[in-house]
């Protein structure tokens, strides 16, 4: 349960931080603030096609998540990454309260609206949730596994 030294041989969990303010080049931002810390965690160079994939399927989802950040809700305030037991989590935070919604159906041919879409078919998983109590607003997150072959990653 917690603390101590259970004998537990898995690497701690890393995670980063980075406040945000505004919109005027925070997806760029975001994409390169992911791509450092992929490198610190062995997803980059990448090992092969897989791999390779893996590393772009992030970072498309991370510029997904902070763009519907950008156009619904005013901007992203936070950008997380946790990383540990082989996965890694974003979460994007902003002051909207509305979550995203999937909206009925449309051509992949018609611009704009496929957000929600990217996110079903490359991330683990998906959701959103209400920010602590008393803030305002709430998180966008996304979990995708590792690359495969590679360790849960170094520590910092």
């Amino acid at each position: 349960m917690g603390g101590g030294d259970d004998g537990d041989a898995r690497p701690p969990h890393q995670v980063r931080r980075l406040v945000l303010h505004g919109t005027r080049g925070v997806v760029s931002r975001c994409r390169d603030f992911t791509a450092e810390a992929l490198a610190d965690w062995g997803w980059l160079p990448a090992d092969g096609e897989e791999a390779e994939e893996r590393v772009e399927d992030v970072l498309l989802l991370v510029s997904e998540v902070v763009t519907n950040a950008c156009l619904h809700a005013g901007g992203p305030e936070e950008f997380v990454l946790r990383h540990g037991d082989g996965r890694l989590r974003v979460e994007v935070s902003d002051a909207s309260p509305e979550h995203p919604r999937v909206r009925a159906a449309r051509s992949p041919a018609l611009p704009g609206g496929h957000g929600l879409m990217v996110l079903d078919r490359l991330a683990g998983d998906w959701g959103s949730r209400d920010k602590a109590p008393g803030a305002v607003g709430k998180v966008v997150w996304l979990e995708v596994s590792g690359p495969p072959g590679r360790a849960t990653g170094r520590p910092d």
